[in-house]
């Protein structure tokens, strides 16, 4: 059964990517979002905004003669309670008419949103997150901010209403299915899927030239680089650039568009990425299916969810310097390792993110929720 499919908003690729997928399989998918910002991944509906009055009116004439395209799919999912460059209390109206001229509502459990704040925050069932380290919540400036953001205001009220009403949640790493399992006492776990996040393996895979420097890359999204602990991971990298400047090389990029930051990897090693993660997410799983070494968050729990038992391609750390420092000063003195954990890297996409492997779940729970 062919269905039609609207996926609204975007993460880091997931929606485009996804979409590929569920084509390939025969569905109707369209895309709709702002690309993620200054990212800009692909779309067939264009809601970026532009800043300004002017910015402002353009986004809302689009966004309206976009709405009365979005009637009469079988399923529409949205990124995030915040799936459009919209005020939090605005959105809820949005969504109210998504409701109302469609099928099935899903929302993604991809990101910042009130639960992964409040839980980690409160509740700390993860050993350490986005909003707590061990037993003690963050309280740097950076954290405490999205916490502000989230709970006690309109996004939370926006995240509740949106959470209690769509038919299904989709979770995308295990750090996002844990939390959704437990908030408010377990009354989303009936309705909560892991599915991991979608990967579409480069049509030409990068030639991996032999050099004698390890080579890291480390990308910086745009006033993220606290939040997500990579300043603590440049600081780590920087260090071991300088105490082994024979073998080791940096390269740091910040702000670049997709297509060009996915070619400004391509010749690394390594890639250094989420302090605070459990588990890969986009960034990484991009730079493992061309082979490149990810310096990041690979816990044990993840791998259990996902059924592997024998792949451990991801260097794991914990949220510390020292962690990241010694993980890079591991593989500077363990260069005849690189070429397997390579191959384990692209195997573990492979198995577990392939964008047609990932589709096929996502098209299994639309189906059964359409029954």
């Amino acid at each position: 059964m062919a269905m039609r499919i609207l996926l609204l908003g975007e993460y880091s690729n997931v929606h485009a990517t996804l979409a590929q997928g569920l084509r390939t399989l025969g569905h109707e998918v369209c895309v709709a979002s702002d690309g993620d910002g200054w990212k800009d991944y692909p779309r067939d509906i264009d809601l970026h905004r532009e800043q300004g009055f002017f910015g402002r009116i353009s986004f809302l004439w689009r966004l309206l003669t976009a709405l009365s395209k979005m009637r009469g799919y079988d399923i529409v999912q949205i990124i995030n309670p915040m799936f459009l460059p919209l005020k939090a209390e605005r959105m809820m109206s949005i969504y109210r008419y998504l409701r109302r001229h469609n099928g099935k509502m899903i929302m993604g459990a991809h990101g910042l949103d009130y639960y992964w704040a409040s839980v980690n925050h409160d509740v700390r069932p993860l050993r350490y997150s986005d909003f707590n380290i061990g037993d003690a919540p963050r309280t740097d400036a950076v954290a405490m901010s999205d916490y502000n953001t989230w709970v006690g205001t309109t996004h939370e009220k926006l995240t509740r209403q949106i959470a209690h009403d769509a038919d299904a949640i989709a979770a995308g790493l295990y750090e996002y299915y844990v939390t959704y399992g437990i908030a408010e006492h377990g009354v989303f776990l009936s309705k909560t899927t892991y599915i991991p996040l979608p990967i579409k393996f480069p049509e030409q895979m990068p030639v991996q030239r032999k050099s004698e420097k390890l080579r890291v890359f480390l990308g910086i999204s745009k006033g993220r680089s606290a939040y997500k602990g990579t300043d603590i991971m440049l600081s780590a990298a920087r260090e071991i650039e300088e105490k082994y400047p024979d073998r080791v090389i940096l390269r740091v990029v910040e702000g670049l568009p997709f297509t060009e930051y996915q070619r400004a990897m391509d010749d690394s090693d390594v890639l250094i990425d989420q302090l605070y993660g459990y588990t890969p997410a986009m960034n990484a799983l991009l730079a493992m299916s061309k082979g490149i070494i990810v310096v990041g968050g690979g816990e044990p729990e993840h791998y259990e969810l996902l059924g592997e038992s024998e792949l451990r391609p991801i260097v794991n750390v914990e949220p510390t310097k020292e962690s990241v420092f010694e993980a890079l000063e591991y593989l500077v003195f363990h260069p005849e390792k690189i070429e397997s954990m390579q191959q384990q890297s692209v195997e573990y996409v492979r198995r577990h993110h392939d964008y047609i492997t990932v589709a096929r779940q996502y098209e299994k729970l639309y189906k059964n929720l359409l029954v």
